[in-house]
């Protein structure tokens, strides 16, 4: 059940600050927070990170759905035996986020992201993120240091 909810918490959260973002926001409109280190802007990613593909919609669609799907049977199935609590709050972490970013893209047709660090590196600077795109990554991360024998071949 905790797993669930937090997923279900990290959809709900990212929810409703892209839902302040659009409602609240201009997509010129800059502000700096955290003394600079971080900026909040609103800007629509019609593609998968960076923009990628862009001009293919409907295959982003697809594939996200389809890892979403495959994360999702993984991660019922791990709850079952309840073994490896890293793993499964990196799948929660990582369903969660990909859950907000996949309604984003079928109800929108983009991804509402909404804020960028300041950094010394020019090109991490443009990248603009969403509380969904940190909770993939800190998912993820998860995942492979906590799994790391989560597939490995153990004769019996």
């Amino acid at each position: 059940m905790k797993y669930a909810v937090v997923a279900a918490s990290v959809f709900a959260g990212d929810f409703f600050l892209k839902k302040h973002m659009e409602e609240q926001r201009d997509m010129q409109e800059r502000t700096e927070i955290l003394g600079g280190k971080l900026v909040l802007k609103k800007y629509h990613n019609r593609g998968a990170a960076l923009n990628f593909m862009e001009k293919r919609p409907k295959l982003v669609k697809g594939v996200s759905g389809g890892i979403l799907l495959a994360l999702s049977l993984l991660w019922s199935g791990m709850l079952r035996k309840e073994k490896n609590p890293g793993v499964l709050a990196g799948l929660s972490l990582a369903l969660g986020g990909g859950a907000s970013n996949l309604h984003d893209r079928i109800m929108r047709g983009y991804v509402v992201d909404y804020f960028s660090f300041r950094t010394p590196w020019k090109k991490l600077n443009q990248i603009v993120f969403n509380l969904s795109d940190m909770c993939i990554f800190l998912g993820c991360f998860l995942i492979i240091f906590s799994g790391r024998d989560l597939f490995a071949y153990q004769p019996e």
